[in-house]
């Protein structure tokens, strides 16, 4: 059995956080060595059973771009029968032909706040990106899918540095306007402080989108990715991204540095009390086998820790 923090209940946070697992996706889309299609179904099983009720599975993009995911045909079939939502990520309409020629439910779409990572992540301005994920969502919407629109460089852009609260909110607005039904704002080189988490998140709601349809995805670049997701849940926010184990950075940002890792995060949600439904021995003990597979240890703290107790 896994130790586990004394609860402590602090004021002003939500009862549950739903935790979005992009471990599967987001984590393994950045690995050198491609990983075999098996271990990655695997993965996301024992993800599921230990309860993520959200677990990221693949992306269709062009295999071109993203070789570590060119299985995502051969990979969703494996573990579109669990009893866990599989969201994918869908960059234009054909990814999301293949995404519904599958039976895909969940679908998710990626902009950028900044015009730099829009031209190095899409090879787009932030505008004509925009223009054409605008079809994208209206088809997944008109097949009854739930669309969430991922947005990168949201705090700080490792070309164009900090980047000013008026500039994401016009993209988060138009993400919103196209039927995005949530939205997570992503710190893809790990600059954001808390003042900046809460100041976004009071922005938008003043633009009328209220944290209740906002996620937040950070990164542990600067050691901040826990202060930053407590600041945002202190706003209102329910939903927290997070890769088991802290896999994962961004391929198109060398800046970048591994996700907040799900179990450092599940650990600070127990110690206050807030519901997460997962069970931080079993989510351990996958991101332990994930790094035997690997062959290196998991960067997350809470993971070292309690492999060391045993």
């Amino acid at each position: 059995m896994a130790t586990l923090p004394m609860t402590v209940p602090a004021p002003g946070l939500p009862a549950r956080v739903r935790v979005h697992e992009v471990g599967p996706r987001d984590g393994l889309q950045n690995e050198q060595a491609v990983v075999p299609t098996e271990v990655k179904a695997e993965f996301i099983r024992r993800l599921a059973a230990a309860g993520l009720t959200t677990v990221e599975a693949t992306s269709f993009v062009h295999p071109k771009w993203v070789p570590q995911l060119a299985d995502a045909e051969q990979l969703y079939p494996l573990v579109s029968g669990l009893d866990t939502r599989l969201p994918v990520l869908v960059p234009n309409e054909r990814g999301l032909d293949r995404a519904l020629s599958l039976g895909a439910r969940h679908v998710a779409v990626f902009a950028s706040a900044t015009e730099s990572f829009a031209e190095a992540n899409l090879n787009r301005t932030v505008d004509e990106a925009l223009a054409m994920f605008t079809p994208v969502v209206a088809r997944a919407r008109d097949e009854g899918l739930t669309v969430r629109g991922y947005l990168s460089m949201c705090f700080g852009d490792p070309w164009e540095g900090p980047v000013p609260l008026e500039q994401v909110v016009r993209v988060c607005r138009a993400l919103a306007d196209m039927g995005c039904d949530e939205l997570s704002l992503g710190d893809t080189i790990g600059v954001a402080t808390p003042g900046h988490v809460q100041a976004l998140i009071a922005a938008l709601g003043e633009a009328g989108v209220p944290a209740s349809t906002l996620a937040v995805h950070f990164h542990d670049t600067y050691g901040q990715a826990l202060a930053n997701t407590l600041a945002a849940l202190q706003q209102g926010v329910t939903t927290v991204d997070a890769s088991a184990g802290g896999l994962g950075g961004c391929p198109y940002a060398k800046s970048a540095t591994g996700n907040l890792a799900t179990e450092d995060l599940v650990w600070m949600l127990d110690g206050l009390g807030v519901e997460t439904g997962v069970d931080l021995g079993l989510l351990t003990a996958t991101s332990t086998w994930m790094a035997d597979r690997l062959g290196r240890p998991s960067p997350s703290r809470t993971v070292r820790a309690l492999s060391h107790k045993e």
